[in-house]
């Protein structure tokens, strides 16, 4: 009896010490996390990104450990290997859980899950209206749980757990009127109305949820606790509405009409011009998505656009910047969209290294519309009013002041229309958002990378998330 207590003892050990994942031996925290608008997603162009995803990355940098990221298949599924100890915590829009074994973080966002509709069914006011209806969800998700409970009492609703669909599909499929409704949280909504415009945020089901980390049983709870200094000293540095401004900040910009002009635009125009696009991408490195993005900010996608200031064409040139790219006809769109790609190049290389990416991108489109000039005086303006001045986030607020006589009299520049370009940046962030969900990149070396729309659906449904069973998918 002695020894197989003896030997229960060992192995309950050994089983602590796998949950435990001590830090000091490994240098390394192991974080779960899911494909997500919110939490993680992984292009073509610029790798992996995503609000968690570079949170918990910056937390990891804190504690001068390596962040090992860990791709689960669900919210279930995190929730059962943080519970087994397969990694220190969780960082993929969780909220706190009722199980006592698993700790949570201080909460860093509040959400809501949001039930959405078709533009053109009747808006829901209560839960009971979905009686005999289908609702699809995220299979695993907090909201397939949270809708199973809350539906006990519906009456024929039917409730459909994809496990091929991100949030942003179902959004698509409701949008298509695939799906008659999808439950999603609400920051999904919120990112997903802009590419689909036909959706409606029918109702809010339940309460706000905070938004936190999770942790295993077996974490020191010394972790647990720099987790929650390293979160407040982010918000009372500021650091967190910079993140949050970078992911979330520009949704909100553009108008019901403005996203479903810009989609049939896209949808009419688009082709004629996308080979110019991507052939300026060639010669500049820009993303053609970009660039696409600003001219139509610039024009809508006109080549005889003229505003009454004198600047011209698709990139909307001056005849100064035209004749300095060599630029014969301002109104030859193939001549425009080139010297426009070869001007934000020259421009974001002439701001100072000390610029990151990116933030480095939109300062270089304010200075398209601005001029260098006048965002040299903002940054410098910024720095007199103890701003950052390599922060889009702190500089969007000081842009405006150059149109203020009490700031632009002290300024070599003069008065500036800041704030108009504060618009036209944060309306490029959206646009290239909504180009990025339709459109492919483009790859030079790739054959028929040119035609990208023919084969435009099947990549806009390309599942990125591990299958249920492949449950060791990890990323550094």
């Amino acid at each position: 009896m002695r020894l197989i207590l003896l030997a229960l003892v060992v192995i309950i050990a050994g089983c602590s010490e796998q949950v435990q994942l001590p830090l000091a031996k490994t240098r390394e925290l192991v974080i779960l996390t899911r494909v997500g608008s919110t939490s993680y997603s992984v292009n073509e162009t610029n790798g992996a990104s995503g609000f968690d995803y570079d949170l918990v990355r910056l937390f990891a940098k804190d504690l001068g450990l390596k962040a090992r990221i860990v791709v689960a298949a669900s919210d279930n599924d995190i929730l059962q290997r943080v519970k087994s100890g397969e990694a220190h915590l969780a960082a993929a829009w969780q909220s706190p859980v009722a199980d006592p074994a698993i700790h949570y973080s201080t909460p860093y966002f509040q959400d809501h899950d949001i039930l959405v509709t078709h533009e053109a069914a009747l808006p829901l006011t209560s839960i009971e209206q979905l009686a005999n209806k289908t609702v699809h969800v995220v299979a695993g998700s907090r909201q397939e749980t949270a809708l199973r409970e809350s539906g006990k009492s519906v009456p024929g609703l039917l409730i459909v757990g994809s496990h091929k669909h991100s949030e942003l599909d179902l959004l698509e499929g409701v949008a298509n009127q695939r799906f008659e409704a999808t439950l999603v949280n609400g920051a999904a909504y919120d990112i997903g109305k802009n590419y689909y415009p036909e959706l409606q945020d029918s109702l809010e089901l339940g309460e706000a949820r905070p938004i936190v980390w999770l942790f295993s049983p077996g974490v020191d709870p010394e972790l647990i606790a720099k987790a929650n200094a390293f979160l407040e000293r982010l918000h009372r540095s500021g650091e967190m509405d910079r993140l949050k401004d970078r992911y979330f900040g520009h949704v909100e910009r553009l108008t019901q009409a403005d996203s479903m002009h810009f989609i049939e635009r896209m949808h009419s125009v688009l082709d004629t011009y996308r080979p110019l696009f991507q052939a300026a991408q060639t010669r500049t490195g820009i993303d053609w998505r970009l660039l696409a993005a600003v001219a139509y900010q610039e024009s809508q996608w006109d080549p005889w656009a003229t505003s009454p200031t004198g600047v011209r064409g698709m990139m909307m040139l001056t005849e100064d910047t035209a004749d300095l790219l060599g630029v014969g006809n301002r109104l030859d769109a193939a001549q425009s969209i080139n010297a426009g790609a070869q001007y934000i190049s020259d421009l974001r290389d002439a701001l100072p290294n000390s610029i990151a990416e990116p933030d480095r991108l939109w300062l270089t489109l304010a200075a398209y519309n601005l001029g260098m000039g006048h965002l040299n005086a903002a940054r410098y303006l910024a720095k007199t009013l103890q701003a950052n001045p390599d922060s889009w986030y702190a500089m969007k607020k000081i842009l405006p002041l150059l149109g203020l006589p009490q700031y632009y009299s002290r300024l070599k520049s003069g008065k500036g229309r800041g704030g108009e370009a504060v618009i036209m940046v944060e309306n490029i962030r959206l646009y290239k958002d909504i180009l990025d969900r339709y459109e492919r990149p483009y790859d030079p070396l790739e054959k028929d990378s040119v035609k990208s729309r023919g084969r435009q659906e099947a990549y806009s449904k390309q599942d990125a998330r591990p299958k249920s069973r492949q449950r060791f998918t990890f990323a550094s």
